[in-house]
Parts: structure tokens; C-alpha cells; sequence
């Protein structure tokens, strides 16, 4: 019998499955699980928030209040930190403002315990603001490690949008069940241990961390001043909209009908339905028309959108509508893929993170208002006409890419 040849004898067959392929690569397997780590409280930090200062002040206009300021502050703050990190690296930048934003959690939870003033929570909690954009860092990896493979860059994107609806389905149950089971700083006091350890889990995997010269500014232009990438913003702010008026939405709907517990459920089931098809689409060959890709999932995700409006105005059943909410949300991941591949193509040479922390920003701004928007029509109209809301703001996305890109084939390539 021949012998095998030694070029047969070392050549490693990849795995067919496009997601077992991206983690043969030396590395990915390491950094994606510290990452995962550390993007998991993401989810949580917000509800604990809410339950720890609803829980001792009797106010939860006061805990929203908190949280908002939060919010506000991690838009303004989060887009010079991964400015930073693409000038200095992402280990020596995510590490002290981890630690930074822990400090902020463990100040809010001492206010929170020993009743100091409530002015003292909106610093603390403005303090985390200084959370780095752990899911842009890791994106930032797959994008440097597949820089020569867009198919593999697309498989990356999609897993990475499978991993922040995982997160973000997991962790307000993590959350809730850990304030609830035994007491109610638990849950941030948890979510800090995560962050912390997941970002130095992250940061030690120095060899696929994307390269940079410590101090020197990047040579290409402000993201923000990049063709096409202020529309793209906009997008962003519209589609998180259809984020925060969904969740305030379903919330009042389920009020409504008696079952205000089983809204984080119903919520769940449409993460659940996007994570799923975020990794259907991820296997998919991506086309070279990305722009067109982006109108077209928009499109999709509208039209579903309507789903949850009509179970909601002709049955009011909860069953139905967690079931309009499951194939509403197949549409979230595919736009949200292509929404980052589109992000990664206009970002200059050297402010990848930057650029993918303002699409982040534009989204929490866009979920902010959404929540306004939604609570609103909630409290003025009804719960169910608050579905409109949604369907609006997507409709508005569509709008604005088709007069965006319709005519640039700049990124398509």
C-alpha cells in the first residue's frame, strides 16, 4: 500500500460548517470566549439597576432616570474610548476602563445601600459610561484576522449579531433571577464580576489583537466624516428605535392583558427568533451588492414588523403575538449583519472601533428614543396602537437607505 505523501500527511481538512471553519483559526476560540464573558452583562447592568433602586427608593421613574443618564452618557463617552483603543491598542485601553466602569457599578451599588443622596446615583452610574464597545473589539479581531476573506468576514459579522442577541436575551433573566434569589445588588455585583474578567480574559490574546503603532494617530479621516457613513448613522438610530419602542410596547401590552411577568418571555421569543436566523444568514454566501442587501433586509424587517400590529390589534392574544414576535425578529439579525459589514467598509484604515462604537451609539440613541416614542403612544393612545411605532420607525430606516445608497455602488465592492 502507498504511503501517504507528506503534503497529505500535514494537510488539515477544514470543517465544512462555515462557523467551525472561523474557529480553526489560532486564537478565536480564546478571545471570543473572553468576549463573550465580558458581553454578557451588558444585559444586565441595566435591569439590576432598575430593581436595586426601584426596590430602596420606591421610585421607578427615579431608576429610569438613572439608567437614562447612563445611556446619555455612554454616547458621548464610548466613541472617544474606542478612539483610544485604535490609537493605543485595544489591551491597554479596555483594561483601565473596565476597571474604571466597575468602579462606577460598585459606587452605585454602595449609594444604593447606605441611602446616600440620589443625585449620587446619576454619578455613579454616569461613571460606566467608560464600558469599552467589547462586541466592536471583537468584531475589530475578525475583521483584522479575515481581512483577505469577505465570506468569512460575513460568517464572523453574523455569529457576532447571534452573540449579542444571546447576551441580551440571557442576561436581564440572569439579572432578575439574581436580584430576586438573593438580594438586590446581586445582580451587579455579578454583572461586574463578568465584565471584569471577561475583558482580561480578552485583552491577554495579544496575538489577534488587531496591530496599531502605540500614540500615533491613524491616518485615516474621523469616521464620521467618511462617505455615506452619516446616513448610515441615521439608520441605526431609526432601527434601534424599532428596539426601544418594542420592548416599552410589549411590556404595556402584557400589563394590559394581565401578564406583566410573561413580557421579558414574549420579548425573549423574538431574540430568540433573530439570534436563529443571524445564523442561517451568516452560512449564506453573501452577495457583493451590500448596500442593496442592507435596503432589502430593511424592507424585510418592516414588512414583518406588522406581524406583531395585527396579532396584537385582531386577537389580543399573547400567545399569537409571541408568535408574530419570533418571525418578527428572523429580520433583526440579517439587517443588523449587513448594517456592521456596511459600517466596516466605510470606516477609514485604522478606526474600525471607532466607527463601529458610533453605529453602536447611534443604536442606544435610536433605542432611547424609541422608549419615549413608544411609552407615549402607550400612555395616550393604547398598547396596541404602540405596534405602529415600530413599524414607523423601520419604515423610516427603509426610506433612508433607498435614498442613501440607491445610487452608490462606492461600497458594493
Amino acid at each position: 500500500m502507498p504511503q501517504p505523501t507528506l503534503a497529505e500527511r500535514t494537510h488539515v481538512r477544514k470543517p465544512a460548517n462555515p462557523y467551525l471553519r472561523l474557529f480553526t483559526i489560532p486564537g478565536t476560540r480564546a478571545f471570543t470566549t473572553g468576549n463573550l464573558i465580558a458581553r454578557l452583562p451588558m444585559g444586565m447592568f441595566s435591569v439590576s439597576a432598575v430593581v436595586m433602586i426601584a426596590g430602596s427608593r420606591g421610585s421607578y421613574a427615579l431608576a429610569g432616570a438613572v439608567t437614562a443618564t447612563g445611556l446619555g452618557a455612554t454616547a458621548l463617552v464610548a466613541p472617544w474610548v474606542a478612539r483610544l483603543v485604535d490609537r493605543y491598542g485595544q489591551a491597554r485601553i479596555a483594561v483601565p476602563a473596565t476597571l474604571c466602569a466597575a468602579l462606577g457599578s460598585l459606587a452605585l451599588v454602595l449609594c444604593v445601600r447606605y441611602g446616600a443622596p440620589n443625585w449620587t446615583l446619576f454619578a455613579a452610574y454616569a461613571a460606566t459610561a467608560t464600558t469599552p464597545n467589547t462586541g466592536g473589539m471583537s468584531r475589530a479581531r475578525w475583521s483584522h484576522l479575515l481581512r483577505d476573506d469577505a465570506e468569512g468576514l460575513h460568517t464572523a459579522n453574523a455569529f457576532e449579531q447571534a452573540a449579542d442577541e444571546l447576551c441580551f436575551m440571557l442576561g436581564p433573566v440572569l439579572a432578575a433571577f439574581l436580584c430576586a434569589t438573593f438580594f438586590p445588588e446581586a445582580g451587579t455585583l455579578t454583572g461586574v464580576v463578568l465584565l471584569v474578567g471577561g475583558v482580561l480574559l480578552f485583552a491577554a490574546q495579544r496575538s489577534t489583537e488587531p496591530p496599531v503603532t502605540p500614540g500615533v494617530r491613524p491616518e485615516g479621516k474621523a469616521p464620521l466624516r467618511a462617505p455615506g457613513m452619516r446616513p448610515l448613522l441615521v439608520v441605526c438610530l431609526a432601527t434601534g428605535a424599532v428596539f426601544g419602542a418594542m420592548e416599552v410596547v410589549t411590556i404595556a401590552f402584557a400589563d394590559a392583558q394581565g401578564h406583566k411577568s410573561a413580557a421579558g418571555v414574549v420579548l425573549a421569543l423574538q431574540a430568540a427568533g433573530s439570534c436563529a436566523a443571524g445564523l442561517v444568514y451568516g452560512a449564506v454566501k453573501p452577495g457583493n451588492r451590500v448596500t442593496a442587501r442592507l435596503s432589502w433586509c430593511i424592507a424585510a424587517m418592516t414588512a414583518l414588523l406588522t406581524l406583531p400590529l395585527l396579532a396584537a390589534s385582531l386577537s389580543g392574544s399573547l400567545v399569537l403575538l409571541g408568535g408574530a414576535l419570533l418571525v418578527a425578529g428572523m429580520a433583526t439579525a440579517p439587517t443588523m449583519v449587513t448594517n456592521m459589514t456596511l459600517v466596516q467598509r466605510i470606516t477609514p484604515e485604522g478606526r474600525l472601533n471607532e466607527g463601529m462604537t458610533l453605529a453602536v451609539t447611534g443604536l442606544l440613541g435610536g433605542i432611547a428614543c424609541g422608549s419615549a416614542t413608544g411609552g407615549w403612544v402607550v400612555e395616550h393612545v393604547s398598547a396596541t396602537a404602540g405596534y405602529a411605532v415600530p413599524v414607523s420607525a423601520a419604515g423610516a430606516a427603509l426610506l433612508i437607505s433607498l435614498v442613501a445608497f440607491a445610487r452608490s455602488n462606492r461600497f458594493n465592492n
